[in-house]
């Protein structure tokens, strides 16, 4: 395997088990902005996007209750976040017009969780051909517009209330 070097990424990995609080609850108390990534605050969820994605456009929505189990959440935090998340799937198909998406929960580290204290769902567009030989057999992901670009294609959308 070729090697990639993301000398980047360090400050990352040696931050998540360091960082002071939670992360969707610090960042439920910010301003939307290009450096938080927060792109709405509604009363019961957080919308932003991932730092670290897997495509252009790759959102989280997360109920600002800080909660890591889905049954822990009550009846209407679980109907504002899934609100949240097809207003967002909305806004995704008018302004990058991707051909699906793949949209889930990753429940606890070992399922995948980055940030497992506190529950959120991903929502990452997707496009005909954006699995191609690069991640196959070059093993790297190209993401083609960088996310202050696409923080400000999304966010005019996100300024009505929503949820």
């Amino acid at each position: 395997m070729e090697r990639l070097w993301a000398p980047w990424r360090m400050v990352y990995i040696r931050s998540v088990d360091e960082e002071d609080g939670c992360l969707f609850c610090r960042k439920a108390e910010e301003t939307p902005s290009e450096e938080n990534l927060v792109l709405h605050r509604g009363e019961h969820t957080l919308t932003l996007m991932n730092l670290y994605p897997y495509n252009s456009g790759h959102l989280m929505v997360a109920p600002r209750l800080h909660v890591a189990d889905l049954e822990a959440l009550p009846e209407d935090v679980v109907l504002a976040l899934m609100k949240e998340t097809q207003r967002a799937i909305r806004i995704l198909k008018a302004e990058m017009h991707p051909h699906g998406f793949n949209v889930g929960l990753n429940l606890g580290r070992v399922a995948g969780a980055g940030v497992d204290k506190h529950l959120h769902l991903h929502i990452v567009p997707r496009w005909s051909g954006d699995s191609n030989f690069m991640p196959v057999i070059g093993d790297v992901k190209v993401i083609p517009e960088a996310l202050v670009e696409t923080y400000h294609r999304l966010r005019p959308h996100f300024e009505d209330p929503g949820e």
